[in-house]
């Protein structure tokens, strides 16, 4: 059996949408193309928090 330590925090799509100043029509659209990722835990959407900084750190690489 596999041990597996999750220590990342969830946010729910209402704090992604506060941290990114975006509205929710566009936090669902980067989670349906998979520029964000997300997990469905029993019909709840949930965006590890890491995601949301890779998420932000690679639209700077992008912009570089």
């Amino acid at each position: 059996m596999t041990t597996v330590t999750v220590t990342a925090e969830l946010l729910t799509v209402p704090e992604v949408m506060a941290r990114l100043k975006l509205g929710r029509s566009k936090v669902y659209d980067l989670i349906r193309s998979h520029r964000l990722v997300s997990i469905k835990i029993d019909g709840a959407r949930r965006i590890p928090a890491h995601a949301v900084t890779d998420f932000v750190l690679g639209q700077i690489e992008e912009a570089a």
